[in-house]
This record gives structure tokens, sequence and C-alpha cells, in this order.
């Protein structure tokens, strides 16, 4: 492929830096430290199914109306809940309930508590009861500081997701993405809702690519500080970082293997990307495959048995698969000239990739069993989709009225959520895993 090819190709589809060289200055270092920008949630749509629930105010302390306020917002974003207005229900996590009273207002299920504190720590206490059966069906303590009482509403949150829907909540997870301000970029971490925005990484150089280890305790993402694109890996607790992939050439496009012990990394080491693995520690270095054109964005399957990636191989980007022992490479993609940014969903049972269809990049979602595909946002400038780890949505960055915004939809295309940040380009998102 010549260098012409190359610039139009990371022209068309920005996700595709690693083609691109770029002059570096400084960069600085920033450790958990708050960001400026906190981001709005706007919701359209509703799920098939909503669940009729009333979230009273919590008692006891002055946080519990805000406490429940978090778990109604969070429910609310799902698209899968009815909220029933729970004013002036004044009960605690001791209360008796009348069920046939809630029954009546139209909630079939009702979530309660109370908040206590005691020497800078405070006692979350939570009930939820099905109306219609007339009983509880969960109940639990959590315990925290001031500083904890979000993330304990998000936690409850959680809980009454899946006793409800019996699909695990993801309320309590993290988001990453880069946000660009003027000539800064920032590498930040957030709660799920946009939350709690921090910032792990500053500098005047692009971070592409981050990536969350299955732990949810480091993040793999590429710094082009050095003057080219190096790979790292940061413990997001201390900030410690280090480079792990700094071969000849570019190194870009990190994945981590389901058991967190490997990386799949893009290198042109060669003089052309393809796609290798590695150890943590910079060991094991192994090429999957040898093509004669651009593989890269590759992604563990979860049994991490093969890859998902994009290839030009067939005369223009589409997504492929092979053995993470190498082999042979199938197509996966066929409908349309352009599918790149492939992402497997926890079940292995749906790939979410991006699509430019009648000129404009869009989020579609393929079944990987039957081939159907369905195209879930507009665009016109949708990209690097990420699955929640339940495997019900899907975090992407969007342009949305002339402004850059991170958007969730749902894996049926029934729920948005548009995250949108008070300046700055968002890009490169990546949902965190489910963590104890």
């Amino acid at each position: 492929m010549t260098a012409a090819t190359l610039s139009k190709t990371a022209s068309a589809r920005p996700g595709w830096l690693w083609v691109c060289g770029l002059l570096m200055l400084v960069t600085s270092f920033i450790v958990c430290q708050p960001a400026h920008a906190q981001l709005r949630v706007d919701i359209s749509g509703v799920g098939a199914t909503q669940y009729p629930i009333a979230i009273a105010d919590y008692a006891g302390d002055a946080h519990g109306q805000a406490i429940a306020q978090v778990i109604r917002d969070d429910l609310t974003r799902s698209g899968q809940f009815q909220l029933i207005n729970a004013a002036g229900a004044n009960l605690n996590a001791e209360s008796s309930i009348s069920y046939d009273q809630w029954r009546n207002r139209g909630a079939d299920y009702l979530a309660y508590g109370s908040i206590t504190q005691s020497g800078g720590q405070y006692s979350v206490s939570y009930r939820l009861v099905d109306s219609v059966r007339k009983s509880q069906i969960d109940g639990v303590a959590f315990t925290g500081t001031e500083k904890e009482l979000r993330r304990i509403s998000h936690q409850i949150a959680d809980r009454i997701y899946q006793k409800i829907t019996g699909v695990r909540g993801v309320f309590s997870t993290r988001i990453a993405y880069v946000l660009q301000t003027g000539n800064t970029y920032e590498l930040q971490i957030a709660d799920a809702d946009g939350q709690n925005p921090q910032v792990m990484l500053r500098s005047k150089q692009s971070i592409i690519s981050p990536a969350w280890s299955p732990d949810g305790k480091r993040l793999a993402y590429v710094s082009f500080e050095s003057g080219k694109p190096v790979v790292y890996l940061q413990t997001l607790a201390t900030g410690t970082r280090t480079p792990i992939a700094n071969f000849k050439g570019n190194n870009s496009a990190p994945a981590w293997s389901p058991n967190g012990q490997q990386l799949a990394i893009v290198l042109s080491r060669d003089s052309i990307s393809q796609i290798y693995t590695m150890n943590l520690d910079g060991s094991g270095l192994r090429r999957i495959m040898r093509s004669p054109l651009i593989d890269t964005e590759p992604f563990y399957t979860p049994d991490g048995g093969s890859l998902v990636f994009t290839s030009d191989r067939g005369g223009n980007p589409q997504i492929y698969k092979v053995s993470i022992g190498g082999g042979d490479a199938q197509r996966v993609t066929f409908n349309g000239s352009y599918n790149v940014s492939p992402r497997i969903s926890p079940d292995a049972s749906n790939l979410v990739y991006v699509t430019r269809r009648g000129g404009a990049f869009r989020i579609a979602m393929q079944n990987m069993s039957s081939g159907s595909e369905q195209l879930l946002t507009a665009g016109p400038d949708d990209q690097s989709p990420s699955f929640a780890p339940n495997g019900m949505q899907i975090l992407y960055s969007s342009v949305q009225g002339g402004r850059s915004v991170l958007a969730v939809v749902s894996v049926d295309g029934r729920v948005r959520q548009t995250l949108s940040a008070l300046s700055g380009k968002v890009r490169e998102p990546t949902w965190g895993p489910f963590t104890n």
C-alpha cells in the first residue's frame, strides 16, 4: 500500500491513527485529578418492556434524597423502568409495607431504605419488595464514607436491576475516554453515568486506544509523547505507567486477553502494520499471521481463542477473525464496503463495529451466528463502539448538532443516551469491566 493510500484511509476514519506521523512536544502527567467538565445525560426512547417501580427517599439523613435520586437516574437511563411517584412515602428500612397501596399506585416494585452516620462512616440499608407477590426480594446494608455514597447508590441500582431483569447491572462500572481541549489531551475515567471524571494522563500529544484490563485496575493506551506511537500500561490506583511496546516503527491498538496475561498489539516493525501478541513484561512477542496489507484493531473473543480485527486485505476495510494460534483468517463482515473497529459482546453472540453507509459513519451490530445486521445509529460520525460488560448497551463517540459527545445505545436500538461534555472533543471511549 502506498503512502498516499494510507493517508487517504487515515483521513477517512480517524480511529486509524496508527498510520499517521505526528510531531510531538511536551507531556505532563496528572494522576487521579478531578476533571473540570462534568457530563450531562440526555435520554430518549424506552425499552420494549418497562418495569413500574417506586424509589422512595432514604430516611434518616440529609443524603437520603440524593441516594434515591441517583438510583432513579440509573434505572431511568436503562430505559427499562417506569418510575412511579413515591413522594410522601416516609419509609425507612424497618417500615411495614402496604403492598396493595403501592400496587394501586401502579408500582409493581418498591425500593426504599435508611441512612445513618457515625464517626465519619455511613450505613445505608436498602430493601426491595414486589407488590404483586407481596414479598421482599432483596435487602442488604452498605457502609462507606461520604465520598462513597454515590458509589453505594450505583451498587443498589445494580442490585435492583439484576433482581428484576435477571441481568447484572452496570451502573457501578466505569468508562474511559480521551478528551481533547485545544492542544491538550486528557485520558479520563468516570462513572458509567459520566459523573466523577478523573484525569489519569494529561499531554500536549495525542492519546489514543485506551483499553481496560479485565480486572479494571489498569489501562493500556497509546501515547505519542516520544515522537511516535508507543503502548503504555498504567495502574489506576497509583498512576504508575510503563512503556510496554516501544519497537521500531508504530506501536498501537492494544487489546487485553480475557485472562489479563497478554496483550494483542499492532506493530509496523516489519514495514507494515501487523498483529502480534506479547506478555505484560514485554516478553513472548509473537506475530499472529502474515498479510501483504494492513491488519489492525485486534480484539479477543471472550474465550480467548480467537481475535477479530480490521484488515484491507480484500481491497477495502473489513472485519476478519483468526485463531490466536494463527492460520487462515475468515472474513466476518460482508455488508457495505467499509467496516472497522470490531468488538465482540461478552457472550460472544454479537459483533459491533463502525460502518460507512451513504457517507455517514454509523454503529452496526451483526449476529455472529446468523450474520444478520442491524444499524443502531444514524451518524453522521459515530466511532469507537464498546459493549457494556453485561452486553446490553454500547458506548461510542458521536458528533451531534456539531458537538462532540459520548453516547450510549441499547443493543436493540430503542434507547439512546447522550453524555455531553461541557467543552472539547470526546473520543476513543471504552467501557470498563465488572469489578468486585
